[in-house]
């Protein structure tokens, strides 16, 4: 029967007291008198006391309330930094017990978020930019993306998703960069026909992509002639063994024939190998804006030493080859157009008042710059290092400390010369992963995204380390972080869609 006599009170105090006496002996049991009250309960008070005592002072973790604005940035952050699909980000955020990780709310906010950014990206400028741009098709299955992007800061200007790859649809691509504070004043590409005439038919300077020209009609053949030429010395070896095992006159007669028309056939494969590796080798050479001493080339003699070379290419009577010298021929009067720009970029370079010596020696460290990346097999790598470490060295000492600061300047005029449009393969190695894990359903949305991102990101490898597209071709520094700068853009755009 409960006492009347102890109120909620006294049993605070008997707990109270109970707690700072325990592990003194005797000490209940002098309590238990006291009150009258048995042992036990004054354990069943300390006890209830104990636990509240933990349930008050205890350091409880204040649950953090993650915001809308936060939770679709974590979605746009796992999906392009960490190229996740919809699925990877719909279990990370479930595992993280967070709010909006179903699989339907995380892909229909960044569709949104992707609908709330333009296809063609926005270039904060006070005028209009001139920019040298280069453009290409890449494929999600059969469906073409139209991409043009400045080589020079790899800023991507437009991606778009497409139907066609009619001239109409190049021309409402291009119209709608122009309509910015975008002005091309060229364009590098392939031969793709709805390209070239869209440009050509809004009077842009077209400038032919000298690999695809070039290097991809040529290239091949020296392997394929190589091949060809040990080919028929095996065959000659196999004319030759079997010579010794012949018996009567009529058919060692007979063997040694066939042997002298492989030797022949032999000598013909190796000769024409030969003169095609020269020949191409010398175009190789021709098309570079710069002798092997510095010195700028000479447009119009360049372009009569290909001419000249293609004839001589001709002769060696191979059909499939002289197929590809035609649609070289084609394009030879536009495919030099990058030398003008070389020219320019030299008198440019003259007027920061260097002198000549150094533009010239500074011109070579960037030409053998630019073989260093472009080098494949390790044996040529190797050569070329060498060159371009003995220009390195060289310029080094005789620029002394204004080397960084020349050497920046130069380098910024001669970036200038754009002789192919292999930024769009660089672009489109980036954005494959995200294709394949997406199981190529690529949506208008999602393009938008990406070009966003990649504007914006910082570079954490490579010839433009720790640098950030859109400060390169802006030449104003970033503040803000990419993830940042997009949901206070979402923000600003649509108001309501963090609420």
């Amino acid at each position: 029967m409960r006492r009347e006599d102890l109120t909620e009170e006294i049993r605070l105090e008997i707990a109270y007291q109970a707690y700072h006496l325990q592990g003194n002996y005797g000490e209940i049991t002098k309590l238990a008198e006291k009150y009258e009250i048995c042992r036990s309960f004054v354990y069943v008070l300390l006890n209830i006391f104990k636990a509240y005592l933990g349930e008050v002072f205890s350091a409880k973790e204040k649950e953090k309330v993650i915001s809308k604005k936060e939770l679709i940035g974590r979605m746009a952050f796992l999906r392009m930094v960490g190229r996740n699909s919809i699925n990877s980000i719909s279990e990370i955020m479930k595992y993280d017990n967070l709010k909006y990780s179903g699989m339907g709310t995380i892909s229909q906010s960044l569709c949104t978020v992707g609908s709330l950014l333009p296809s063609v990206q926005y270039i904060p400028s006070d005028s209009k930019i001139e920019i040298v741009a280069v453009a290409d098709e890449i494929f999600i299955g059969n469906q073409p993306i139209f991409i043009t992007l400045d080589p020079i800061s790899s800023v991507i200007l437009s991606i778009s998703l497409e139907k066609y790859r009619d001239k109409e649809s190049w021309e409402s691509h291009l119209n709608e960069i122009e309509d910015g504070n975008i002005n091309i004043i060229s364009m590098v590409s392939d031969e793709g026909k709805g390209l070239v005439s869209a440009i050509k038919n809004k009077d842009i300077l077209w400038q032919p992509d000298v690999y695809h020209t070039i290097a991809h009609r040529l290239g091949s053949w020296v392997h394929r002639l190589e091949q060809r030429a040990y080919k028929r010395i095996g065959i000659e070896y196999q004319r030759k063994a079997v010579i010794s095992s012949a018996k009567s006159p009529k058919v060692i007669n007979k063997r040694r024939y066939k042997y002298a028309k492989a030797c022949e056939q032999t000598i013909k494969a190796i000769e024409i190998y030969e003169n095609f590796c020269y020949l191409y080798q010398y175009i190789i050479n021709e098309i570079q804006p710069f002798h092997s001493n510095g010195e700028l080339r000479d447009r119009l003699e360049a372009k009569e030493n290909i001419e000249v070379a293609l004839e001589l290419i001709e002769t060696l009577e191979n059909e499939p080859i002289n197929n590809q010298i035609r649609g070289i021929r084609r394009i030879l009067p536009e495919l030099l157009n990058y030398f003008d720009e070389a020219k320019r970029a030299i008198i440019r370079c003259k007027a920061l008042k260097i002198d000549d010596e150094n533009i010239t020696l500074l011109t070579l460290l960037w030409k053998w710059g630019k073989s260093v990346m472009k080098a494949k097999k390790s044996e040529r790598k190797t050569k070329v290092k060498q060159e371009y470490n003995f220009y390195l060295q060289y310029a080094k000492d005789t620029l002394g400390d204004k080397f960084m600061e020349i050497k920046t300047a130069i380098f910024n005029e001669l970036d200038k010369i754009i002789q192919a449009s292999s930024m769009v393969e660089n672009i489109n190695s980036i954005l494959r992963p995200y294709l394949n894990n997406s199981k190529n359903q690529i949506t208008q949305e999602f393009l938008n995204l990406f070009a966003f991102y990649h504007n914006h990101r910082r570079y954490k490898d490579g010839k433009r380390k720790g640098k950030i597209p859109m400060e390169m071709i802006t030449g104003k520094k970033q503040k803000k972080d990419w993830l940042e700068l997009l949901t206070d853009f979402i923000e600003k755009t649509e108001p309501q869609f963090f609420l």
